[in-house]
């Protein structure tokens, strides 16, 4: 028997970074919804938590599971509830491209933390910003299409 336990923060954003998630309560209604559509799935979704134009997921990724097919299970689904519940009056879409990084055991803490805090923290530090920051701390460079 296989034993893998391969933590992954994965970060992705509604097309255009349009603020389709604007009040909290439907920001419930979406992350519950995720959190359910992952545990029907056989993803180990530890949290999941965002702001108005994005959304925090703290994955265990499974021995045959891969970050691009979990993002896609999460995202594809969770638009697509979106759409057919009726809750807003556009098109609702995620980004295709997403953010992933490894999380090391000693670090779960801190990253559930900041996760359920997004609500808080982005009242000081605009996501933009802080993806801006990020990009140019650790030279990551986008990568077109």
């Amino acid at each position: 028997m296989s034993w893998v336990r391969i933590w992954v923060h994965l970060v992705f954003t509604t097309k255009n970074r349009t603020p389709f998630l604007a009040t909290p309560e439907l920001r419930n209604k979406m992350f519950r919804h995720i959190k359910q559509n992952a545990r029907d799935k056989d993803i180990w979704l530890d949290c999941v938590n965002g702001y108005s134009e994005h959304a925090h997921c703290l994955i265990s990724l499974g021995r045959e599971q891969t970050i691009s097919k979990v993002a896609q299970l999460i995202k594809g689904e969770s638009s697509y509830w979106m759409n057919k519940q009726g809750l807003l009056n556009q098109h609702f879409v995620w980004q295709d491209d997403y953010w992933a990084v490894g999380v090391s055991e000693g670090h779960l803490q801190r990253v559930r933390r900041y996760i359920h805090n997004q609500e808080e923290h982005h009242r000081k530090v605009a996501f933009k910003y802080e993806i801006d920051r990020l990009e140019q701390k650790h030279g990551w460079k986008r990568i077109p299409g």
